[in-house]
């Protein structure tokens, strides 16, 4: 068996030393130094679907799975359409999403378009949508302060900056990084899981609204999985 491990979550991360001397890890490259996955691992895409059936031929893959983030909808799809062209079983592992508790004011969006509609001209937002949602912000007149791992090259697009850091982050750092920029809204998408969760704490004890993006819908017919454990019973079943 080899294994094809679509990465760049944490769950991935967790997954990949456990697959030891069966699989190739390959990340997409937006992170310039990211954590090491303890197996062989290609960088870059694939060259769409037909690339990727390539490479699933030219290697020997015998099974995929897609531990990619919940809105690297493209990869999934074609992930997708590979495995149906040739026969390859595919999993997604997919962490559950984020659900509002009680103090929440959260304000959902399958569009990032609709910010600027629901948060006015004045507001100063926050946006943790990594750097290559910021084009859907680039008309706003508000002042954006966006977080990246790492901010690319040449000036900020627009009124604000780039604010740069790896999480995990405490509560007590958002909630003082929030205050120190005055942070009217905090913008974010559905990614789900623990380490970003503490931005969506900061902004519920500070009293600030959220909007935040539905995930994309995932490819129908696709078995799924929440955790690691889950995705090694499915290649390894009882």
């Amino acid at each position: 068996m080899t294994v094809l491990l679509l990465a760049g979550t944490g769950e991935a991360r967790g997954l990949a030393p456990r697959l030891a001397g069966r699989a190739i890890a390959s990340l997409a490259g937006a992170t310039r130094t990211p954590a090491d996955l303890e197996l062989p691992t290609r960088v870059g895409g694939f060259g769409g679907v037909a690339g990727l059936c390539a490479y699933i031929a030219e290697t020997g893959i015998t099974r995929i799975i897609d531990a990619t983030h919940p809105f690297a909808a493209q990869m999934t799809d074609h992930a997708a359409q590979a495995a149906r062209a040739t026969g390859t079983p595919l999993l997604i592992l997919r962490r559950p999403g984020w659900r509002a508790g009680p103090g929440d004011r959260w304000h959902w969006v399958d569009d990032l378009g609709r910010v600027g509609a629901l948060t006015g001209p004045d507001a100063t937002l926050f946006l943790a949508t990594g750097r290559q949602s910021l084009a859907a912000f680039s008309a706003l007149p508000n002042q954006l302060w966006c977080r990246v791992i790492d901010p690319p090259g040449g000036p900020f697009p627009g009124r604000g900056g780039w604010i740069e850091g790896r999480p995990p982050f405490s509560v007590a750092d958002e909630i003082a990084l929030f205050q120190r920029l005055g942070i009217d809204w905090l913008v974010t998408k559905n990614s789900g899981g623990e380490a970003p969760v503490s931005k969506l704490v900061a902004a519920r004890d500070l009293g600030l609204p959220v909007v935040i993006q539905r995930r994309p819908p995932l490819p129908p017919g696709i078995t799924r999985v929440r955790t690691p454990e889950e995705a090694l019973a499915w290649l390894d079943p009882a």
